[in-house]
Formats: structure tokens, C-alpha cells, sequence
């Protein structure tokens, strides 16, 4: 595994209609790399946006979709989803406001 650091980990939010409806709850959802455990993902939050505090960390790993063209087969890159609830708390991600 490689030497992963914080600002490495979360790669971008992902903005869907579910994830804008987990927001009042305090849940975010993030892509992250794909080698990162779930005690890095709460240090790169916690770290990265300031006055936050992690609960918990769920993980979901997506396998790359093959795809054709023509005659030949390949694969998409495979991602990691993280969904980061933060503690009553804690102070909301700045990101996500006004969206």
C-alpha cells in the first residue's frame, strides 16, 4: 500500500439528489482512493475541514464497469465511496453550503 497522505485521500464530493438529502442528517459522501482504510478517511475529514468531528465511516467499493468498442473489451477505473456522518456537534463541511 502506498504511503497515503491526508490531502491524497478524499479526491472530490459526490453531489447527487441522495446524497443532498443525507446533508440534514450530517452525511457526506466523498470519493476516495481506492487503497485508503476508514481511520484514514476520518483523520483526512478531520483534518481538512476544520472543526469537524467524524462518528462514523462507511465504505462501499465499486468495481470498474466493462465497456466495448468494437472488438475489444476493457474496464473502468474501480472507485471507493466513503458516507462520513459527522457527530451532533460538529460543525457542517463549507463545501456543500448553498447547494
Amino acid at each position: 500500500m502506498a504511503d497515503l497522505k491526508y490531502y491524497d485521500i478524499i479526491q472530490k464530493p459526490v453531489i447527487t439528489e441522495r446524497s443532498m438529502n443525507d446533508m440534514a442528517e450530517k452525511k457526506y459522501v466523498f470519493l476516495v482512493h481506492p487503497d485508503a482504510t476508514k481511520i484514514q478517511i476520518k483523520q483526512a475529514v478531520e483534518k481538512m475541514f476544520e472543526g469537524t468531528k467524524v462518528d462514523y465511516v462507511n465504505t462501499i467499493s465499486l468495481k470498474g464497469k466493462t465497456k466495448r468498442r468494437g472488438y475489444t473489451f476493457g474496464k473502468t477505473n474501480a472507485k471507493k465511496k466513503a458516507i462520513v456522518q459527522l457527530t451532533e456537534d460538529s460543525k457542517e463541511i463549507e463545501i456543500f453550503q448553498g447547494m
